[in-house]
């Protein structure tokens, strides 16, 4: 019994030894399992959104692996796909561990990455107007929209719209070129011409229909429509948008060829009236006033070439083009001046009075939208001459006017008011300036004095001849420092203010008389 269970010991141990070496052998033979250094976590299970997608000895190697897998995702379709990804893992110490080939790992990743897709981006095309942008779902919208744009102006099709590389842009952004009809029917002839005939028989053919200039005849021109283009920038790029982000082409055209008010800039012309201004750009008088911070009211003071923010409608993409015209019109000639050197500027006389002609005109209109911008004839056939406006005006600047006092409130204004002093005119023919008793008052303008002394209801008074025919008073005088017939210059002391003849206190009563007639002075001081 001895002897057989010695022999049965021995056995077991070369089993075992036999067991261990295969275990050994398998070990190193098996393509996954590796020997692993015991520095910590060695071996490390790896989770895309949740999900196990495999074993790894090298997390490092995780990102990786995920950029192909993102690589593999996107090639299986033909439009931008955008997926979430959060890589998570859970590592621990072995001596010994099974990892996963890389072509399982990244499967495994394009599955997971593929349940979790949350949008398709859409290969799309921003068009940008100026501050405007619009995104279309493809280069045929692109170009409906752009042609949609110049339709109501081209009504017989004769231009079209195509989208070509801008070559002052360094990366590729696409802007347009609009063709005519006739332009492309012409070159193709060209062609042919070049090709079947040559080039020597193009240029004799050039030659034999030089005719000598002849002025044309109205039946000569070709009316219409010679030529339309863009008049603001168009660039349009590619890009990848959600379904969202993209506007229907029926929105789109709506958005881009519907008028909107824009700002713009008036000058101010001579004749102008702010009423006139506000009619002629279509908008109410309180917005003109409201959108211009010089304008208090209705009747602030403007001068030619002021400039005004007025609102014009206009588009988003805005085209220009120039037609050519035929018409017949009633005309006005020029005006003829005839210049006067002892007139003062603001003195006029009519020598002539105008009568209107008549024309027929052939002329190339330029228009921005709806609005013209400019005219050239090129055929005018007066059918009866105008007679023009002669007038006669003055070449001399007139003097300028200053309030005689400084300082002062005042304390009524020139018209129509209510419960006067006893005595006194419901009618104020001046500008009253409350002032204490011996302040300076000062010749408005140069001029000759025309009296000096009392004046009844003024009390004491002066009043100044102009040498452009008008006359200043000053009147409820303390003392009079000038005398009849005396030259007096701008701004010269002629009196001391006070409270005499009909007066409510001391003050300072100021006229300027035109013709005879007194007129409000606040429109002519300085």
């Amino acid at each position: 019994m001895k002897i057989i269970s010695r022999h049965y010991k021995k056995m077991k141990i070369a089993y075992i030894k036999v067991a261990v070496l295969a275990i050994i052998a398998a070990a190193f033979c098996l393509p996954y399992m590796q020997r692993l250094e015991s520095t910590g976590d060695n071996i490390f299970t790896v989770y895309l959104n949740g999900m196990v997608v495999g074993v790894m000895g090298d997390i490092e190697e995780a990102d990786n692996y995920l950029i192909a897998a993102r690589k593999k995702l996107a090639g299986s379709s033909d439009e931008m796909v955008l997926a979430e990804s959060e890589l998570t893992y859970e590592g621990e110490e072995v001596l010994w561990g099974t990892v996963d080939d890389d072509s399982v790992i990244i499967s495994n990743m394009v599955t997971a990455l593929r349940g979790s897709v949350k949008e398709t981006l859409n290969r799309s095309y921003t068009v940008k107007i100026n501050e405007y942008t619009v995104n279309l779902a493809s280069t045929q919208e692109v170009l409906a929209l752009l042609q949609a744009s110049i339709q109501k102006y081209d009504s017989e099709n004769a231009y079209y719209v195509d989208l070509v590389l801008d070559s002052e842009r360094e990366l590729n952004v696409l802007t347009t070129q609009i063709y005519s009809s006739e332009e492309h029917k012409e070159e193709e002839e060209a062609e042919e011409v070049m090709t079947s005939a040559g080039i020597n028989a193009v240029i004799d053919e050039m030659f034999e229909d030089i005719e000598p200039a002849a002025e044309k005849d109205f039946s000569d021109y070709e009316l219409g429509l010679l030529s339309l283009e863009f008049g603001d920038t168009v660039e349009v790029v590619e890009s990848y948008l959600q379904d969202y982000e993209l506007t229907p082409l029926s929105i789109a055209i709506e958005e881009v060829t519907k008028d909107q008010e824009k700002e713009q800039i008036y000058e101010v012309v001579s004749g102008d009236t702010l009423s006139q201004i506000a009619e002629k750009n279509e908008i109410p008088l309180a917005d003109l006033i409201a959108m211009n911070e010089t304008i208090e009211n209705e009747n602030s003071m403007i001068r030619v070439g002021d400039e005004l923010i007025v609102t014009v409608p206009e588009p988003e993409l805005s085209v220009e083009r120039i037609e050519q015209m035929y018409y017949e019109e009633d005309y006005e000639a020029e005006i003829i001046y005839v210049d006067n050197d002892d007139w003062y500027t603001n003195q006029t006389q009519t020598l002539q009075e105008p009568s209107a002609g008549h024309r027929k005109v052939v002329a190339d209109v330029s228009y921005r939208n709806k609005e013209e911008v400019s005219r050239e004839i090129l055929k005018e056939e007066i059918t009866y001459e105008a007679v023009p406006k002669i007038v006669e005006r003055g070449t001399k600047i007139p003097p300028t006017y200053i309030k005689p006092i400084s300082g002062g409130r005042q304390s009524s204004g020139f018209g129509r008011r209510k419960a006067p002093t006893r005595g006194a005119s419901t009618y104020h023919k001046g500008i009253d300036w409350a002032t204490p008793v011996g302040t300076a008052v000062m010749a408005s303008s140069t001029g000759t004095v025309a009296k000096a002394g009392w004046g009844s209801g003024y009390g004491y008074v002066v009043y100044i001849n102009h040498a452009d025919g008008r006359q200043t008073r000053y009147g409820h005088l303390s003392k009079v420092l000038v005398s009849q017939g005396q030259t007096v210059t701008q701004g010269q002391k002629i009196a001391l203010s006070g409270n005499t003849g009909v007066s409510t206190g001391p003050h300072l009563h100021f006229e300027i008389l035109l013709n005879g007639s007194q007129v409000n002075p606040l429109q002519y001081l300085n």
